[in-house]
């Protein structure tokens, strides 16, 4: 039987830097051709389900946001993820079904469930720092706000703590990154706590 693949996602509130240490690690195991992922997206479906999604200025109900967010999620894992998991590959996800149990579930209060088909990540890099400064990272960047950055900063802040809760009921899975370092800083603790993973995929 072959050895299953590393997955490796990574979680936090707006502008904590996920997406940047995601890329971080992509460049740093390119020996190993890593597959990287980013939600929602990653397949023809989830691209078109992400503009309805953040971009197209609709309402949309609670529940209905919910399960678009799964939708494109799990056409992601049948089309990418599993195979690349199944055929031995690092898989590098910005964002997975954690940011569900704390965007729907926390921030919205929707009863919120891991799927027993949705594959657990082996391990799961939180990045926490303040809302405020994460959001303030966007404006000053000069990006244009998508429908999730617009919401409150009450909202964000429910994120965040629903994120901690995560985080404390699942401590052999994730770390806590401390966001307001710098991304090298970030980077490099990413790869400390990875070495021990990677050897046994050598």
């Amino acid at each position: 039987m072959a050895k299953r693949g590393l997955f490796i996602t990574f979680e936090g509130t707006e502008g904590s830097g996920k997406t940047t240490q995601a890329e971080l690690l992509g460049e740093w195991l390119a020996k190993r051709d890593p597959v990287v992922v980013r939600e929602p997206g990653g397949t023809e479906l989830g691209e078109q389900i992400r503009d309805v999604l953040l971009y197209k200025g609709l309402e949309i109900d609670a529940e209905a946001e919910m399960y678009l967010f799964m939708a494109s999620r799990r056409q992601l894992i049948a089309e990418v993820i599993a195979p690349a998991l199944a055929s031995g590959q690092v898989v590098i996800a910005d964002r997975f079904h954690d940011s569900t149990l704390a965007y729907q579930g926390g921030g919205r209060g929707i009863p919120t469930t891991w799927p027993p088909t949705f594959p657990r990540p082996d391990i799961t890099f939180l990045l926490e720092g303040p809302v405020e400064t994460g959001l303030s990272r966007h404006e000053q960047a000069g990006k244009s706000k998508d429908r999730m950055e617009q919401e409150s900063i009450d909202f964000h802040r429910k994120v965040a703590e629903a994120y901690d809760k995560l985080a404390t009921a699942e401590p052999s899975r994730f770390v806590r990154l401390d966001a307001t370092g710098s991304r090298d800083k970030i980077h490099l603790e990413v790869r400390d706590h990875l070495k021990p993973l990677l050897e046994g995929k050598d």
